[in-house]
């Protein structure tokens, strides 16, 4: 392997996340050859790339013809494993041996029938039966079972119940009907309305809804308590907890969605981002995203269509599913003979559709990660070039900086500052700032304060002035900057960054007076202005705990009469905090202060 090929398989390797996912590994050829599972993406996959005793020769063999690294993130471990399943059946890659037979996943199935059975099946078989599943693991199937067992009394016998069948009298009961597990159907103890409520639940509890049985078990264990069986009463708490901790099904495999094709769009200032998942068979076989220039004023519907058209072409082999799920409609359909497109409002298409956008959204951080790292002077210069498009600039706003105060109900006010040169903090320039002439919780004032001390002190340095300054608030925040800085005879542009209820940034502005800047919250600017804004938060927090810390050893320290400045200060330097100093004994106080302060220090801190 090349010392090129090398250096660009780490920085792949280091843009993977921490999240659970499956990553496949391609060679020269384009060809996949090895998919596997990881908890972490990153730390899994790295783990190939470090030489070990304990690599086999296979293995070493695979990584010589590894080019590149793809992955797909999940959200659990289990569907990772249900994931790697589906692709590896359908990729058959050269150097997986383990998932290549055709193991079918274990499923729990409610069979079309009269007084249906709930039953553990690993084939699906379109006869009218509900199928829930998979599960990553038999156990994890048995132990569903065996938890609607416990709490709903169904039938587990293989007999024909139907109605004519009951009516002959054929059957008896059987030792399930003594345990209390079956109510007795097959001697007609139980109405098929009372055991469809029963199953009713149990679909229920399968397709996550846990209320019913919530409310079952709730009326019981009441029932129980109430009669003084509190054993019983207690058994129905347990199963409480446990329905608790139930765990929902994957969005990776489906029973009822067999062969459908999925695509999202992820629009951005000027391109786009479109994903793409297939399903064959009711398994994820396929997911991939492109990138797409959007060109000016595009329309999303067009800009769907078009991807669309590009996916068929370039990555779907020329071939769509009949049913096509979409977050809106394309332009046309025409282009598409025979295709249904689906627009999902809930249930499995809908989660089908989030997976997708989830995999677009991160395929597009990836890629816009990537591009900071291998160019980051061309990153650097885009941003900029965006930033001074959106807010109307003259320039592009190499130097920026931004004000935040920070106070506790008035006390201890502080201001800071922030600098960024070139979309990158340059810490050496940030400024802390007490607040001198405001009495009270006022942030007006203070912002006033701040900014006139910044600024006439660089005007008097004749220091290089910034090309934006940024309000960590909204229209108020702008409007004292604005006077500020037409006081001073400056003609800076300003910005604020607006937050809603939940205190997430939600508006951005620009100019005065102000105007809203139609800017998406999801694109790479938005996200570098709140960069800026959480950095100058960050900054005023940390300066605003550090003075009330140390305010208040010094103000605990203070109080002690006969206690001076120096003092405090030769205490402080020996013991560190004012903790250590109470805990002191006054044999360790008299030897740093003499036995006078030390008597002092010791009756004050006992009192």
């Amino acid at each position: 392997m090349a010392a090129s090929e090398k250096s660009d398989l780490k920085e792949q390797v280091a843009l993977l996340p921490l999240s659970p996912g499956v990553y496949q590994f391609v060679d020269r050829n384009g060809t996949i050859i090895y998919v596997g599972k990881a908890k972490s993406l990153r730390k899994r996959v790295s783990s190939y790339f470090v030489q070990s005793k304990e690599h086999s020769a296979k293995v070493r063999v695979m990584v010589r013809q590894i080019v590149e690294i793809r992955h797909i993130v999940v959200g659990s471990e289990t569907d990772a494993l249900l994931l790697e399943n589906s692709l590896i059946k359908s990729l058959q890659p050269r150097y997986n041996i383990l998932l290549k037979d055709d193991k079918s996943y274990p499923w729990i199935v409610v069979r079309r029938e009269p007084f249906p059975r709930v039953q553990s099946t690993r084939q699906v078989v379109r006869d009218g039966s509900q199928y829930f599943g998979p599960y990553g693991s038999v156990m994890m199937q048995h132990s569903v079972l065996d938890f609607i067992r416990e709490v709903v009394p169904l039938r587990t016998c293989k007999l024909n119940l139907s109605p004519e069948q009951i009516a002959r009298g054929r059957y008896t009961v059987c030792l399930q009907y003594h345990l209390g597990n079956c109510k007795g159907p097959c001697i007609g103890a139980q109405s098929e309305e009372e055991y469809a409520k029963q199953v009713g639940m149990v679909v229920s509890v399968l397709r996550g809804d846990l209320r019913p049985v919530r409310r079952y078990l709730e009326g019981e264990m009441e029932r129980a308590a109430s009669e003084l069986r509190f054993e019983a009463a207690q058994r129905y708490k347990q199963r409480l907890d446990a329905l608790d901790h139930y765990a929902g099904k994957s969005v990776i495999v489906s029973a009822k969605i067999t062969d459908v094709d999925v695509f999202s769009l992820l629009p951005d200032d000027d391109v786009a981002w479109c994903n793409f998942v297939r399903i064959r068979h009711g398994s994820i076989v396929g997911v991939s995203t492109v990138k797409l220039s959007t060109g000016v004023d595009a329309d999303e519907r067009d800009m769907l269509t078009l991807a669309i058209q590009h996916i068929v072409e370039h990555v779907a082999g020329g071939e769509l599913a009949r049913e096509v799920i979409v977050p809106m409609l394309p332009s046309t359909t025409l282009l598409f003979d025979g295709v249904t497109f689906t627009v999902p409002k809930r249930g499995e298409k809908l989660d089908l559709l989030e997976f997708s956008r989830k995999s677009a959204r991160i395929y597009r951080a990836e890629q816009l990660k990537n591009l900071e790292i291998r160019n980051p002077e061309r990153h650097t210069e885009r941003l900029m070039n965006a930033l001074q498009q959106e807010l109307r600039l003259d320039r592009p706003p190499r130097h920026i900086e931004c004000f935040d105060n920070s106070n506790l109900q008035g006390s201890h006010p502080v201001a800071s500052c922030v600098v960024f040169r070139d979309g990158k903090p340059s810490r050496k320039e940030y400024r802390h700032f007490n607040i001198k002439t405001v009495e009270g919780p006022d942030d007006y004032a203070s912002m006033r304060e701040v900014v006139y001390r910044r600024y006439s002190r660089l005007q008097a340095e004749g220091a290089e002035m910034p090309d934006l300054v940024i309000a960590d608030g909204g229209k108020g925040q702008m409007g004292v900057i604005h006077e500020v800085l037409k006081a001073l005879g400056l003609d800076i542009p300003i910005a604020g960054l607006a937050k809603d209820d939940r205190h997430r940034t939600a508006e951005l502005y620009c100019g005065y007076p102000p105007l809203l800047v139609g800017m998406r919250p999801t694109s790479p600017l938005f996200h570098f202005l709140t960069s800026i804004q959480d950095e100058v938060h960050r900054f005023a927090v940390s300066f605003h705990r550090q003075k009330r810390s140390k305010d208040f050893i010094h103000s605990e320290l203070e109080r002690i009469e006969g206690i001076g400045a120096k003092t405090i200060e030769t205490l402080l330097r020996h013991f560190r905090s004012v903790e250590k100093v109470r805990a002191a004994n006054i044999e360790e106080l008299a030897a740093l202060v003499g036995p006078s302060r030390a008597k002092k220090i010791r009756d004050y801190f006992e009192k």
